[in-house]
């Protein structure tokens, strides 16, 4: 039981170093920016002010913790589209799954396999999984 925690805690860790290291990627193209205009103006001789420095700093800094709020959740929301978006949806039967038939997800219709039994028109069906353009479904009331 411990040793699983500590792999659970340790998965965290990763995950939270991963997303971390995702934004200062994103970020990457502003602190550039940065730098630059700091090493123009150093070789122009044009003298930046001490606290002016501090405060870009201070918004840069601000920036980032603001696109890692922004940024973060997306990076673990489920996709919602594709197969891996149909994955678990529901619909609605048009005609009969024996056991092949037509189903209506989203107000588009698929060609869709019962998992199991038949499954008659206006039932609720989830989506197991996409082969080719063919859903297995099954019916929802289990």
């Amino acid at each position: 039981m411990r040793l699983q925690r500590k792999m659970v805690l340790l998965k965290s860790i990763k995950s939270t170093a991963r997303n971390g290291l995702k934004v200062l990627v994103l970020l990457l193209d502003d602190v550039v920016i940065i730098a630059l205009i700091f090493l123009v103006a150093r070789e122009l001789e044009i003298k930046i002010p001490l606290p002016v420095i501090i405060l870009t700093g201070l918004l840069l800094a601000g920036a980032n913790f603001a696109v890692y709020k922004a940024v973060m959740p997306t990076f673990h929301k489920k996709p919602l589209t594709g197969a891996e978006g149909l994955i678990g949806a529901t619909g609605n039967v048009v005609t009969e799954l024996t056991p092949v038939g037509t189903i209506r997800i989203e107000g588009e219709l698929w060609k869709a396999r019962s998992a199991g039994k038949n499954i008659a028109a206006d039932e609720e069906v989830e989506v197991l999984k996409l082969h080719g353009l063919t859903l297995t479904v099954r019916d929802k009331t289990r």
